[in-house]
């Protein structure tokens, strides 16, 4: 029998919606303290604007993270996008805990989101995940994910619209 791939290879899609998941190596919590999750936090958002990520959505989380945004950048550099994400994050983290050459991402998960609801239950997914993983009781107060700041600057009826959404059969991966 032949050897199978490690993961499926990633083909070009183009510019539209996606959500992406970042996972941990051996899904060690890493980022489990506030000013490492900011440090996540401020590489990601810096990084997703360097390649034309328009984040709609984000939750960090101590062994993971989702965002979900529009990209807009050129063909080849979303990839380099995830790889200047997970470069410099890991990089200033062991900086920050004082290890050398620490492997810190496994690996990310991403999916082209063609459908409305699709994406919209998305966002729900990625506003709720603190309080799915037990963090929190309502997902605005979790500091780390995007909840609060949708619930802030979202028209009253779009916000409703969104949280809305029944979330329990959204097919992400997220087993941290």
């Amino acid at each position: 029998m032949k050897s199978w791939p490690h993961a499926p290879a990633r083909a070009w899609i183009g510019h539209g919606s996606y959500m992406i998941t970042g996972g941990t190596y051996q899904r060690k919590r890493l980022f489990d303290t506030p000013a490492k999750l900011e440090l996540l936090q401020d590489i990601a958002f810096e990084t997703c604007l360097k390649y034309q990520f328009e984040l709609q959505a984000w939750a960090f989380l101590a062994n993971h993270y989702h965002l979900v945004g529009h990209y807009t950048g050129q063909s080849d550099s979303f990839k380099q996008m995830m790889k200047a994400l997970h470069g410099k994050s890991s990089i200033e983290l062991n900086r920050l805990d004082r290890e050398s050459g620490r492997k810190v991402w496994y690996q990310y998960w991403d999916s082209h989101i063609t459908f409305e609801r699709s994406y919209l239950a998305r966002i729900a997914y990625v506003h709720r995940n603190p309080l799915k993983h037990g963090l929190v009781s309502v997902p605005q107060d979790y500091e780390f994910c995007s909840a609060a700041w949708f619930e802030r600057t979202a028209d009253r009826p779009w916000y409703e619209t969104i949280m809305s959404f029944d979330t329990s059969e959204v097919n992400v991966f997220d087993d941290f």
